[in-house]
């Protein structure tokens, strides 16, 4: 195995044992136990590139970490390269454009652009790596107006298993640009991305929290509410029950039904819309409201410390007045996961101008899963009351999934798949074999070469 990688980067090149090791390969899901052979922190393209080369000439698969809301590195012979030290972000207000290094999270972008009165097609967690976020597709609050993140990527820099970097746009290598959008990293490395933004400054949204037990009147109403709602609006709702802690503050061990509601259009429209919701029961916590479109991570609030997770997504077909009473079967203040249900449909439902790898546009609503801490230590429950909420929502499903929705111990190759419909997984399987035949880049919602 060659010896002189630390040579040939800038970064940090680690290995089990080594002072800073675990602190270099630690990320926000403990629920998987890594220890690749070495970690390399990436502060450029250039180490990237080492790294992969290394990776190549040593027999390694390579991972690659930003934030480590996905951690998919269980075994060692593995090269993890962490990417966070490269976090530069570029606006140019002129083409409304960001350049996003390899990285930087979405918050960051969200800061940089707001001064333009632009901004990204972020997710609802701005704390995500906002490369990684898009390469699976990237679903946020602001999708059903302009459609996924990966939608509005322009250009991706990216290494291939052959550790040559390259310029990948609709016309250069076009194969490699429609399947790392939506594709995930499974042919490449990518060192930075140039987005498209859009033109917002504000944002009208928030919170509307009641008492689980009002759930049976408020579904029915949020489902109403979805059908007539203008792709401006954005509504989604979770059953789950807030830890018992002061921090929580008036949520401090409430069982909640708690809907959530972004608009990019005028707030009488958006009340419009979630007026009947309003009206199906008295919530005990309203923060629906204006406000800068860097306040965008605040709708969902998703955590920010890391913990164990274990998260499952089915794409919905329809969603009627059974499926509220199943997902209200399997909805109790002592059920270990949240259940999300997020609306798609809108802009997320069309094709972009230049198509991508995202599968299953047609789907109205995704379910989301993932599971509360476990009591006994770090780990994520084993997932079985999850699989069974999935199993009876199985009539109003394709058997879909979307792969940002996907984390945990757990994901396997048939999980990968669900999230593409059969022609589209046909082409993943093509371009990953033409490009990385020996599945170099595995450690990830992996599209396996053909055998």
């Amino acid at each position: 195995m060659p010896d002189d990688l630390a040579s040939r980067v800038a970064g940090p090149v680690l290995h089990p044992g080594d002072d800073g090791y675990a602190e270099e390969l630690a990320g926000f899901d403990l629920a998987v136990s890594q220890r690749p052979a070495v970690v390399v922190g990436a502060t450029g393209a250039a180490d990237v590139i080492a790294a992969v080369r290394y990776a190549r000439d040593a027999g390694l698969a390579v991972g690659v970490q930003a934030t480590g809301h996905g951690i998919t590195v269980p075994a060692d012979d593995v090269l993890l390269i962490t990417t966070r030290r490269a976090d530069a972000v570029l606006v140019d207000p002129s083409d409304g454009t960001a350049w996003v290094e390899a990285g930087a999270i979405w918050s960051r972008v969200l800061h940089e652009a707001a001064p333009f009165g632009l901004a990204p097609l972020a997710g609802s967690a701005p704390a995500v790596g906002a490369v990684s976020y898009t390469l699976g597709g990237g679903i946020g609050v602001l999708g059903r107006r302009w459609g996924f993140s990966a939608d509005h990527v322009r250009r991706l820099d990216v290494v291939t298993a052959d550790g040559v970097p390259r310029r990948v746009t609709a016309q250069d290598h076009p194969d490699l640009f429609w399947a790392l959008r939506g594709g995930g990293g499974n042919v490449g490395v990518v060192t930075g991305m140039q987005v498209g933004l859009v033109e917002l400054a504000e944002v009208y949204g928030g919170g509307l929290f009641f008492a689980g037990e009002d759930a049976g009147a408020v579904l029915p109403a949020v489902v109403d509410a979805c059908r007539d709602a203008p792709d401006e609006v954005s509504l989604s709702v979770a059953m789950v029950s807030f830890p018992d802690r002061p921090a929580v503050g008036p949520l401090r061990g409430r069982w909640s039904c708690w809907v959530r509601v972004t608009s990019s259009g005028t707030p009488a429209r958006c009340e419009e819309v979630i007026a009947p919701i309003r009206a199906a029961a008295t919530p005990f916590l309203d923060t629906v409201r204006t406000m800068p479109v860097t306040d965008l991570g605040t709708i969902h609030n998703d955590p920010v410390t890391p913990t164990a997770t274990n998260s499952h997504s089915l794409t919905l077909r329809r969603v009627d007045a059974d499926t509220v009473a199943t997902l209200l079967r399997h909805a109790r203040p002592d059920t270990p996961f949240v259940i999300e249900v997020r609306q798609l449909g809108g802009a997320l439902g069309r094709e972009p101008a230049v198509p991508n790898a995202v599968g299953h546009r047609g789907a109205v609503a995704t379910l989301y899963v993932t599971a509360y801490p476990h009591p006994t230590g770090p780990s994520a429950s084993d997932g079985a009351a999850e699989r069974a909420l999935i199993a009876d929502l199985a009539p109003w499903s394709d058997g879909g999934a979307l792969v940002n929705f996907l984390a945990g111990a757990h994901v396997g190759t048939d999980d990968v798949r669900a999230a593409y419909e059969p022609d589209l997984w046909d082409r993943l399987v093509e371009i990953k074999t033409a490009w990385d035949p020996d599945n170099v880049f595995r450690i990830n919602h992996n599209v396996p070469p053909a055998r």
